[in-house]
């Protein structure tokens, strides 16, 4: 903001004229007043997914809006639990004069053996306020083995294959499923994956989300694998099956001829079939089934808030009941109180705030107006909330202690007295005249000052529109001269995606990405080279070097050190880099290239 201002470059004040320094003051002090109204400080933590598998790693947001923390919170130290950093994100906004900023911090949490680990909550001090979040949980189960090298032959390009956490689950559970693609290390890129027929007999299917890529070795073969998490909810009781899943995805195989480079490989459809899987659903016992339960399956907590408690009888009282955790959340309902029989209800109203991807964990808020009908009740009854845990495979009640209440007998308020105004007095004083007299003498007279025209400031104001006018009109010949110039915005746009390109492989270089590091690397020399060659970018293979670049008159040095990003870029593909620092030297290697092919003549 400071630098933006700093471009009118003001003149000395006895050099300025008057009207247009006072303008300058004016935006000045507009600038400066929107920069001080910023947001509300908050401090959240959340987990993109609360259930994986031995192997796998569920990524930690801690995100704080309007300040930074004055200290990073303390991670828990948990057995069999390994927390490590990511990276971090800083971002800063203005918008119609309101300021906010954010912070954000990702971990990697890395399970070593199967359980279930709870996350205590998290303090952190923002802008002067002091935060906890709330506890979270992450469910571990046993990692499946990969498919037997007969179930994945070496001439199948891409199979899927569907891994269920357990085989016994109760009705009303949320079953959280993974269905897995494997792509061989010869498919460069993929895309198009769609699932044509997903049979389920007695579940009802939920979200599917997208997980982290990771990399797998059956028999002597490397497979990139795809997971992708499917949620299902049984229906009924008995045994159900789930499949076979059938769908199909498009695989890109490094291109035969100059044709298929320039349409960035040889593109082909892979049909997917996945077995049949099997469940078996089991109905929550009988026994010892509490009053209050009403089919909740999960883990949960309650709260529970009234307001007014001081009315009178027939005064309306509403009642938030907060019914927060793991589960099936849109089906909750809020079991029957019987101890309200001396109270009027309504109908509530629900409204459920997720806090992960696939909906499963949050809140649910159901407001309740309750009316009571006599002065001598003295509290809201307790109010309780069954479910079943099916990991403790028993049921809980949560009960909230009563809430007092004054309630007061009803009754007409009376009507207020107005005063009736009397009949005027003799002594009342006389009707003000509705002329004012003609006044002899003037007064004092002063000088008025000089006419508007007159006045410097004035005329400095008339200018105002025309230099607006006149910006207005070389902003429109510029924008009109490069709308007409398509290989001028493509050069400006493509420097634009290597300053950030740039930007991302450092962060990639940081975090020991190698995939994201050479994909990124190999998509700016694309770029480069199609907007110097005016081709399009996916045509751009290591065959253009002697095709292209050489008859143009690259020097040998440049056109080496293509050779070496190339294929330091396909072997990566088999033998990826684990140093932050060798991927790092790599980066001034980059733009030494993308500089001097930058000077080839289109």
């Amino acid at each position: 903001m400071q630098k933006t201002l700093s471009s009118f470059g003001q003149p000395p004040r006895s050099q300025a004229q008057p009207g247009l320094w006072l303008v300058r003051a004016l935006v000045i002090a507009l600038f400066s007043l929107a920069a001080f109204s910023a947001a509300a400080a908050t401090f959240t933590a959340t987990l993109d997914r609360d259930t994986v598998t031995v192997g796998e790693s569920a990524t930690l947001t801690l995100a704080f809006e309007g300040g930074q923390p004055k200290a990073m919170p303390s991670l828990p130290n948990i057995a069999n639990l390994q927390i490590t950093g990511q990276g971090s994100f800083q971002n800063f906004t203005l918008v119609n004069g309101a300021s906010s900023s954010s912070y954000t911090y990702t971990y990697a949490v890395t399970p070593t053996r199967p359980g279930d680990y709870p996350l205590p909550p998290l303090k952190a001090e923002v802008g002067g306020k002091s935060f906890s979040t709330p506890p979270l949980r992450l469910k571990v189960y046993p990692s499946a083995a990969p498919p037997t090298e007969a179930a994945a032959p070496t001439s199948q390009l891409a199979f899927m294959r569907l891994v269920l956490p357990k085989q016994e689950v109760f009705v009303g559970e949320t079953v959280v499923a993974t269905l897995e693609l494997y792509f061989q290390s010869t498919v460069q890129n993929y895309g198009n994956f769609q699932i044509a027929s997903l049979p389920a007999e007695g579940l009802t299917v939920g979200a599917k989300v997208q997980g982290q890529n990771r990399r797998a070795q059956i028999g002597n073969s490397i497979w990139t694998v795809v997971p992708f998490t499917l949620v299902f909810t049984p229906v009924k009781a008995g045994p159900l099956s789930l499949g076979p899943i059938s769908g199909s995805v498009v695989v890109v195989l490094p291109a035969r001829n100059v044709m298929e480079s320039f349409n960035g490989g040889e593109q082909r459809q892979v049909p997917l079939v996945c077995e049949l899987a099997t469940l078996q659903a089991l109905t929550p016992p009988k026994e010892n089934a509490p009053a209050t339960f009403n089919g909740a399956i999960g883990s949960y907590t309650l709260n529970v808030t009234a307001g007014p408690t001081n009315v009178a009888v027939g005064d309306p009282i509403t009642v938030k009941i907060q019914i927060a955790g793991r589960g099936a959340l849109e089906t909750l309902t809020l079991p029957d109180q019987p101890q309200w029989h001396d109270f009027k209800s309504y109908p509530p109203t629900a409204k459920v705030e997720t806090a992960d991807q696939l909906g499963l964990q949050g809140t649910k808020t159901f407001e309740q107006l309750i009316v009571p009908q006599s002065a001598d009740i003295r509290e809201l009854p307790p109010i309780s909330f069954s479910y079943f845990d099916t990991d403790k495979k028993k049921y809980q009640t949560l009960t909230h202690p009563a809430i007092s209440l004054v309630v007061r007998p009803g009754g007409a308020s009376a009507m207020p007295t107005i005063a009736a105004t009397g009949r005027p007095t003799q002594d009342a004083p006389p009707p003000a005249q509705d002329i004012v007299s003609i006044k002899q003498r003037p007064g004092k007279l002063e000088v008025a000052g000089s006419a508007l025209l007159e006045r410097p400031w004035f005329l400095t104001l008339q200018s105002v529109p025309v230099l607006a006018f006149l910006g207005a009109v070389i902003y429109r010949k510029r924008s009109d001269a490069l709308a007409n110039n398509p290989r001028l915005r493509r050069q400006r746009k493509v420097a634009q995606l290597i300053q950030a390109g740039l930007n991302e492989l450092r962060k990639f270089a940081a975090e020991k990405n190698s995939d994201a590091f050479f994909t990124t690397l190999f998509q700016l020399l694309q770029e480069q080279i199609g907007e110097r060659l005016d081709v399009p970018a996916s045509a751009i293979t290591e065959a253009v070097i002697e095709e292209q670049l050489q008859p143009r008159g690259v020097p040998a040095a440049t056109l080496a050190a293509l050779h070496e990003l190339f294929q330091s870029h396909n072997l990566a593909r088999y033998a990826p880099v684990k140093s932050s620092q060798e991927l790092a030297a790599m980066i001034p290697k980059l733009e030494s290239v993308l500089k001097e092919l930058q000077e080839v003549k289109a």
